[in-house]
């Protein structure tokens, strides 16, 4: 069995916090997090890129979306590599559903987080919230929270030449429509058992703005920032064909909806 594959049930099974056959990881509810030298590390170091620690990441999350906090623990692949993990579930009452978001840390000392599905944490509370209610979405999950994913303020964690887009979004009178993504695709070299993605974020656009409606409306915002580029960190690209409505100035360009 390669790395990567051990890794990739490794991410399995901690996100269904099953103990997977084989004895490729050991994940206990007997295991005493506040023993371990990796939470406490992950509690006290980690941080996302707005500053935010992962408890008040969970704070305030928990607040927005269908999110639950459970408990933290530790893994370990039969490699010897050793995981810290939290888990989490939608409803208060889903004993058996529970998720997990799981750190490493690298041979240099740093903490990375190594759910796919949680990645956007990485870029803030606001962003890990946008990907769960726009999940939400998707599965048909009840009451999810639309003020939330519609408020263009909680686009702010986009940063452009110009500035903040949830800031430029309500000064050129632009409100978020359906469908919404944030997320974070993967990207596996088994050959060299390596990962690396980019985070995306999807948003369509209607600008409250004089001119013809295939102009103001529909238009969809496609952002991608590269993980582990230089300079990555405050620049995000986007696909683009057609000019933005001038309420926004030159910041971007948008691919027009083809629906309208």
């Amino acid at each position: 069995m390669t790395k990567m594959t051990r890794r990739c049930m490794l991410w399995l099974c901690l996100d269904l916090l099953l103990i997977c056959p084989g004895a490729v990881v050991v994940a206990s509810s007997d295991v005493r997090a506040e023993d371990s030298i990796l939470v406490d590390k992950v509690k006290s170091t980690w941080r996302s890129q707005d500053g935010d620690t992962i408890e008040q990441i969970i704070s305030k999350v928990a607040k927005v979306a269908h999110f639950v906090p459970r408990r933290w623990g530790v893994a370990q692949s039969n490699d010897g590599s050793e995981y810290a993990f939290f888990s989490w579930s939608k409803h208060r009452d889903d004993k058996a559903a529970e998720y997990a978001i799981i750190w490493q840390a690298a041979p240099d000392g740093a903490l990375k987080v190594d759910s796919p599905y949680a990645k956007p944490i990485e870029l803030g509370w606001k962003a890990f919230a946008l990907s769960l209610i726009s999940s939400e979405i998707a599965n048909g999950e009840k009451a999810v929270n639309l003020h939330f994913l519609h408020n263009p303020i909680n686009f702010n964690f986009v940063m452009t030449a110009q500035g903040r887009l949830g800031d430029l979004l309500r000064h050129g009178r632009c409100t978020i429509g359906d469908p919404i993504q944030v997320d974070y695709l993967q990207k596996v070299d088994e050959k060299e058992a390596t990962q690396s993605g980019l985070w995306r974020a999807l948003i369509v656009v209607n600008c409250n703005i004089p001119g013809p409606r295939y102009f103001t409306r529909g238009g969809v915002i496609i952002f991608e920032k590269a993980e582990g580029k230089p300079g990555s960190r405050s620049r995000f690209l986007l696909s683009a064909s057609q000019p933005i409505p001038q309420a926004l100035g030159s910041i971007m360009q948008i691919q027009k909806n083809k629906k309208h």
